[in-house]
């Protein structure tokens, strides 16, 4: 890989020196080995793997931001909702500090969210090698980013459409008594539209939380380790949240469905006590408002609103919201309490569905966790077994008995009532001699069932490559014999040579001894090796 910087002449050469003429330079640095050119195609790759690796990074950093700007509008929310009627007025320079930061919050949120889709957009021209990125906006993925803008867009506005302040509207106390017990700081007399605008948007904040999966995407070391998306390339899988949230199922079971249950019931909590906090406020305003016209000097305001409200100024107590959505997400019902406004109605109904469905994963864990495993269930099941054949045992030597008893009694011939007893005893050990064979048959059928696939497959290997060694070995030994064999063969053919010669050198010798030369030239040769030997003796 190499990056080059020429000039505008199109004569320039690509080796990196000053021409003769000294107008045409050209620099170059090499990116890759010495002496290794890459093509124009690799060097596109390369590219664009770098290009992806560092998109991936971004929307992951995009995807972090724009779930702490989802979070901190919602904490803001909470916070406005629950410090406006206590701490400070409506319309207070407080409230519209703290509305204007939501609005903030919001505005970065959207941005963000438009940064993170033009990443992907970006990342998918990459991965599809495309040019123009209207093709990757299609259909599916111009509706998804419109409504996931539509819902991060939700957030309280009446204070910016609604009445600001009542208390420099209006002079009539009624009207100051319900604004200041407005539960989401909404400064209108009766214009009850503007509240309920107010309590709806401020619990569709709540969906901003749909940011978290994406996070835990990004996030995972699922999707982070090459070795995941190499094999899961290979195998066709699609690394999505399903997959990641079944990865975290089955590593940590019981720690993930904790942490949802926590934060889904102090969730559902609050948003119940501000849908029912809102019919509790009005009921404490209606019976204020009876208590002046009527002039009732023993009236007291406290008792008269408790009778009326009912269940819903307790539902408004943050301890009971969270009784009511704990037993209603256990799906036990006592009946104490229940939810009077159309809102909290919806929030219980959805904690009664989403508490059904947790109990079901729930009793999927703890059944998972309370199974035996393989080897458990071989230990148990070969005690089992053991214990079976006892009784088997046991039983048949009871039939034996009871056979040889009624045998005696038939011989007898003396009490009827002893021999019905013993072969009533007979039919009993028998039935139960066959009760306990058809246990540990059941229990060996069983036992063959769970014949585990992969340790199978390990034998079958082992034993193939047992097989495969032996083989060879045989084929070594079979090839040793043959060169063996080989060897041997020129052994005999040399000594037949040898033993030619051999005799052919004593057919020689036995000539030239019969002549009358050669026995004249061994009798002189015998006498000059008896004079050596005399020397020798000297």
């Amino acid at each position: 890989m190499e990056m080059n910087v020429r000039n505008s002449h199109h004569d320039s050469k690509a080796d990196g020196l000053e021409s003769r003429n000294g107008d045409t330079t050209d620099i170059t640095v090499s990116l890759s080995h010495p002496g290794k050119r890459m093509s124009p195609i690799e060097c596109g790759s390369l590219y664009r793997l770098r290009d992806r690796k560092f998109l991936l990074e971004d929307k992951r950093r995009l995807c972090a931001c724009a779930l702490g700007a989802a979070l901190l509008g919602i904490l803001l929310m909470i916070v406005h909702a629950e410090l406006c009627p206590a701490v400070y007025l409506p319309g207070s320079i407080y409230a519209l500090c703290i509305n204007c930061l939501i609005s903030f919050s919001t505005g970065c949120l959207l941005i963000l969210i438009i940064a993170f889709h033009y990443k992907d957009i970006r990342l998918f021209i990459i991965d599809h090698n495309q040019v123009d990125w209207r093709i990757a906006m299609t259909t599916n993925r111009v509706l998804c980013i419109t409504l996931e803008l539509l819902v991060c867009s939700l957030h309280p506005v009446g204070i910016y459409l609604g009445p600001l302040s009542s208390a420099t509207n209006s002079s009539s106390s009624s009207s100051t008594l319900f604004s200041a017990a407005s539960p989401l700081c909404l400064c209108s007399s009766p214009m009850e539209a503007w509240l309920e605008l107010e309590l709806l948007l401020s619990a569709l904040m709540f969906l901003r939380l749909y940011l978290v999966h994406r996070a835990i995407l990004l996030h995972s070391k699922v999707l982070l380790s090459a070795s995941y998306r190499s094999i899961g390339s290979l195998n066709n899988i699609n690394f999505t949240f399903r997959f990641v949230l079944k990865v975290l199922m089955n590593k940590y079971p019981a720690r993930t469905l904790l942490v949802f249950i926590m934060l889904f019931w102090f969730t559902s909590a609050w948003m119940l006590r501000l849908c029912e906090s809102e019919a509790h406020e009005e009921a404490k305003y209606f019976t204020s408002v009876q208590c002046t016209h009527i002039r009732i000097s023993m009236c007291d305001t406290s008792k008269d609103t408790w009778s009326i409200a009912g269940p819903s100024g307790e539902t408004g107590d943050m301890g009971t919201a969270l009784w009511l959505i704990a037993i209603t997400f256990l799906t036990v019902g006592y009946g104490d309490v229940s939810p009077t406004t159309t809102c909290g109605k919806v929030v219980c109904l959805f904690a009664g569905v989403m508490g059904v469905a947790c109990t079901a994963m729930l009793v999927a864990v703890v059944t998972k966790k309370l199974a035996l495993n393989k080897g458990e269930k071989h230990v148990h099941f070969f005690m089992m077994d053991i214990q079976i054949s006892k009784e088997i045992r046991n039983a048949a030597a009871n039939v034996l008995r009871e056979c040889w008893l009624l045998h005696r009694t038939i011989q007898s011939r003396d009490n009827h009532s002893e021999h019905r007893r013993h072969q009533r005893c007979l039919l009993e050990a028998i039935r139960i001699f066959r009760h306990l064979r058809l246990k540990q048959r059941k229990l060996r059928d069983y036992t063959s069932e769970m014949v585990d696939l992969s340790k199978m497959q390990m034998i079958m290997c082992d034993l193939s490559a047992n097989w495969n060694n032996s083989y060879r070995e045989l084929e070594q030994r079979i090839i040793s014999m043959e060169q063996k064999l080989d060897e041997l063969g020129q052994s005999f053919q040399c000594t037949s040579e040898l033993l030619s010669q051999a005799l052919q050198q004593r057919h020689f010798v036995h000539r030239y001894h019969s002549s009358p030369a050669g026995h004249v030239l061994l009798t002189a040769k015998g006498h000059i090796y008896n004079i050596y030997i005399n020397c020798l003796q000297l």
